[in-house]
């Protein structure tokens, strides 16, 4: 295990946290050493998993300044989506403990997960439209199922980005805690979920989560299709610059 995945394990709760400080962007080592962890978790008797991170915030997202992505983004991004469609897959619950930002993929990688606990302080954004990019991590898919389709659609298209309580209004964050309290909030969830009989909570997961799972692995194919073209368009070119230089892209639908 490398030094990007800290695993506790508190009585039948294992506690993962991505270790890569402060915004703990994604890349696609990061996302397969995830998706096996949880399954090694599982297999090995955990009856519940808190997805957490160390420093500042959840998930910035993925990693497009480094590695792979810097030199075959397609390519990379199609690798990584195999390896995320397998955390949907986990065979037993996981809570998302959601400390400062869940943006983008990170985002994606926050609605992965069973549950998610915030605070005030946390902030969930979809930022793609603002990107003149396309959603992905499977969020056309988990996004709606978590919030519906008109409060999905009203993040996806204005890149609205959420505090904790908004989030907790529309049914993003499950519970809501006092700032700093997330991963203890977290861990609070899943020692409730493991009293409860664990292989059937394990049958009640397959059988209310296996169906988006099923969706997410369709849906991820055309999440990368639609990135392919709109990465190569100007709109998209000059919101990343913009972005980077912290100002208000201008669009032309070209």
């Amino acid at each position: 295990m490398s030094g990007d995945v800290l695993v506790e394990h508190h009585d039948h709760v294992a506690l993962v946290s991505i270790n890569r400080p402060p915004a703990n962007y994604f890349n696609f080592p990061l996302i397969a050493e995830l998706a096996a962890t949880f399954t090694e978790l599982a297999d090995g008797g955990a009856r519940a998993i808190v997805l957490a991170s160390e420093g500042k915030h959840f998930c910035a997202g993925a990693d497009f300044a480094h590695g792979e992505m810097t030199q075959d983004r397609s390519a990379t991004s199609a690798k990584l989506y195999r390896e995320a469609m397998k955390l949907f897959r986990a065979p037993v619950p996981v809570v998302a403990a959601v400390q400062g930002s869940a943006v983008g993929g990170g985002l994606g990688l926050a609605c992965a997960a069973d549950f998610r606990v915030a605070s005030s302080a946390s902030r969930f954004h979809a930022n793609f439209s603002m990107l003149g990019f396309h959603q992905g991590f499977a969020l056309s898919e988990s996004l709606p199922s978590i919030v519906g389709q008109q409060h999905a659609l009203d993040m996806l298209y204005t890149s609205r980005r959420l505090d904790g309580v908004a989030a907790h209004h529309i049914g993003l964050a499950d519970r809501l805690v006092e700032p700093g309290q997330e991963r203890n909030g977290a861990l609070d969830y899943a020692h409730e979920i493991a009293r409860a009989a664990p292989l059937a909570v394990r049958s009640m997961k397959a059988t209310l989560r296996g169906g988006l799972a099923d969706r997410v692995e369709t849906v991820l194919e055309r999440e990368l299709s639609e990135q392919d073209w709109l990465w190569q368009t100007e709109d998209s070119k000059a919101a990343i610059e913009a972005n980077l230089r912290r100002e208000q892209p201008t669009f032309h639908a070209r």
